[in-house]
């Protein structure tokens, strides 16, 4: 065999194996960057459900404290009626 043949047999091989293999790692690349987006929006979402609970429970207390400034407030204003 001569060197060129050789050559370009070795070249033929390199280009198919890299053929075949650009698209696992084209794929590969995706599924890490999707897992990365995943794993990101996961973290975000959980943040975002604390900050509810702790909201809602904010929102419950402003209005158990509005209930009961509003009782005092007629309670001041039944008793100043009546005197």
């Amino acid at each position: 065999m001569k060197p060129l043949q050789t050559l370009l047999i070795v070249l033929g091989v390199l280009f198919v194996t890299l053929l075949l293999l650009m698209p696992k790692i084209y794929l590969q690349n995706n599924i890490y960057y999707v897992s990365k987006d995943i794993n990101r929006l996961h973290t975000q979402y959980v943040s975002l459900k604390e900050e509810n609970k702790a909201l809602k429970q904010q929102h419950e207390d402003a209005l158990f404290q509005n209930q009961i400034m509003d009782s005092l407030i007629l309670e001041n204003f039944y008793n100043s009626e009546s005197e």
